[in-house]
């Protein structure tokens, strides 16, 4: 058969589980702190991982803008080489013979201008080079050939200028023809292309200017393209004329940037830096601007500058919305399930720290439980022996030995009704003059205020009240109708309480001649358990005595220090 473990041992593996409790308090310390813990490195993962995707995403959409620029402004020069070549072929067929009708203009630049889109050059035309002197026969030579209208515009202020005005503009309309007489050389920003074009002799594209308004189109934001018309004369290459090409910005800037891969992208071209005052084409996306490209390109001699901005609708791109989603998720979720495992820790915790105590107290209880039951059998043996003694014949012995233990039970059930933590001072003495107490209630007095007694305190101050009892039976203001008792109580101290007893109206008292139970219990066996000495008087007009029992806070007799303390404590 296996050895049933014993109390000492029961109680060592409760000490050493509740110390192994103490030992992990640190995880139970901060039961809201943990989830929040893994809630907020959850958060930080997320948040990684979502910069993360969003750099990638940065870096995808940098590469695609580059592509993007990349792509669109070789469109532009392309676009811009095409309308050259095609200016060099008009001068050329100019330049080739002595005289070009209109009609033969506009037939060659129909042929030479094969595009798909009709808009980016909004026309192309000759304008010769001519003195002011020989402004009246040219502008009369003009009327003769169909133009019956013409007249150079504006009049040029010197008489010494050169003046260049239109004569020629393909495709022939009639919303072309308020271009006819118009003086190139009129406008500075004009003048100064056309110079830069005769000196170098190659294509030179205007700044920034505004197109000359027709009968259709309002003004709009463009540049010309002026390609000087060169021919021999004398043996020297002389610039006769200029062969142009106006080009709307917008229309420019869409047909070339039809092959651009995204369309979340917004451009705009700038002619030199990239300043608002010089914005020549914009086009604009809704959204919020993200990264920008410049890049520097050359059109015609000129330098622009091709902004390509990036436009998102969205804050985040969606999988970085997928991934925070499933973080905040993964998040609340995490810390909801260590909250539940970390409070149901917790409680077992608890529950542990509880069972462990409660063995702890049954095990000190026992304890108590044994040394009261020792006492109370030592008082019991004490009570049997003075009373044998004491007693002649059988029948006194029985009835005295039967009054005292009555009187020791009577105490014991007061305890027993406030589980053996406490009694009152008042209830002890109540019950054991509860015999004497008849319905005229005049005869015994009891006054005194609320003190609670520890428990074998109170036995014994059960036992003394009973003796005193018993002898004024007997003997003393009990005895006969005329005897009164007067019992009160008070603190004399904070943990000293005062009970005096006082008999008056009976027989006569005279000084025992010999010593009997009740005295001898009273004066030793009461006066060691209270640990002070008791007043007793035998005086001539009744018995007085006084008792002091010493009041205790609960803490101090709940439990003997006769069992180990807990662990921690």
């Amino acid at each position: 058969m296996s050895k049933r473990p014993t109390t000492s041992d029961v109680q060592a593996m409760n000490d050493a589980l509740l110390t192994r409790v103490q030992k992990q308090a640190w995880f139970h310390r901060y039961p809201r702190g943990w989830p929040f813990l893994l809630f907020v490195i959850i958060a930080i993962g997320t948040a990684a991982s979502v910069i993360a995707i969003e750099r990638s995403d940065q870096q995808a959409r940098a590469a695609e803008l580059d592509r993007n620029a990349t792509e669109i402004a070789s469109g532009l020069e392309r676009s811009s080489l095409e309308n050259v070549a095609q200016l060099r072929a008009v001068a050329a067929l100019v330049a080739s013979r002595p005289r070009v009708t209109s009609r033969e203009f506009d037939d060659f630049v129909e042929s030479a201008y094969q595009r798909d889109d009709p808009h980016t050059v909004v026309s192309t035309g000759w304008a010769p080079l001519i003195s002011t002197a020989q402004i009246p026969a040219f502008e009369a030579e003009q009327r003769a050939a169909g133009h019956p209208d013409f007249s150079v515009w504006p009049k040029p202020a010197s008489a010494a200028a050169l003046v260049a005005p239109v004569i020629d503009v393909a495709p022939p309309s009639p919303v072309k023809r308020p271009v006819l007489g118009f003086d190139m050389l009129s406008r500075p920003e004009r003048r100064v292309a056309i110079r830069q074009a005769m000196r170098l002799g190659r294509a030179i594209a205007t700044a920034r200017l505004s197109l000359i308004p027709n009968a259709r189109d309002q003004a709009r934001v463009g540049f010309v393209i002026y390609m000087p018309v060169q021919r021999v004369i004398g043996g020297r290459r002389s610039v006769i004329g200029l062969v142009y090409s106006p080009f709307s910005a917008d229309e420019f800037l869409d047909a070339a940037a039809q092959v651009y891969r995204s369309r979340d992208v917004e451009l705009a071209i700038f002619d030199g830096a990239a300043a608002p005052a010089n914005l020549l084409a914009m086009r604009s996306v809704p959204g919020e601007i993200g990264t920008s490209i410049d890049r520097k390109i050359e059109i015609a001699g000129r330098d622009w500058t091709l902004r390509v901005s990036s436009k998102r609708t969205r804050m985040l791109t969606r999988l970085s919305e997928v991934a925070l989603a499933f973080g905040v998720l993964g998040g609340l979720l995490a810390m909801l399930t260590a909250r539940v495992i970390t409070r149901r820790a917790v409680e077992d915790r608890n529950l542990l720290e509880w069972v462990t105590r409660q063995s702890t107290i049954r095990t000190q209880l026992t304890r108590e439980l044994n040394h009261r039951v020792k006492n109370t059998l030592a008082n019991v043996l004490s009570i049997v022996a003075l009373t044998r003694r004491r007693s002649s014949d059988i029948g006194e012995f029985a009835e005295s030995l039967t009054a005292r233990l009555r009187a020791l039970s009577a105490t014991h059930d007061i305890l027993s009704q406030s589980d053996w933590t406490e009694a009152a001072v008042g209830e002890i003495v109540r019950s054991e003059l509860a015999p004497y107490i008849q319905a005229d209630e005049g005869q015994i007095l009891m006054d005194g205020p609320s003190v609670s007694l520890a428990p074998n305190d109170a036995l014994s101050l059960g036992l003394a009240i009973h003796e005193l009892a018993t002898n004024a039976a007997k003997y003393g203001a009990l005895s006969v109708p005329t005897g009164r008792i007067a019992v009160d109580w008070r603190l004399a101290a904070p943990d000293i309480a005062e009970v005096r007893w006082r008999e008056s109206g009976g027989p006569r008292v005279e000084p025992p001649t010999r010593r009997g139970f009740g005295l001898d219990l009273i004066e030793k066996v009461v006066s060691h358990e209270l640990r002070s000495e008791v007043a007793l008087d035998f005086a001539p007009e009744g018995v007085q005595c006084v008792l002091k029992v010493p009041v205790r806070r609960p803490g101090e007799f709940n439990l003997r220090q006769t069992a180990p303390t807990e662990p921690g404590a």
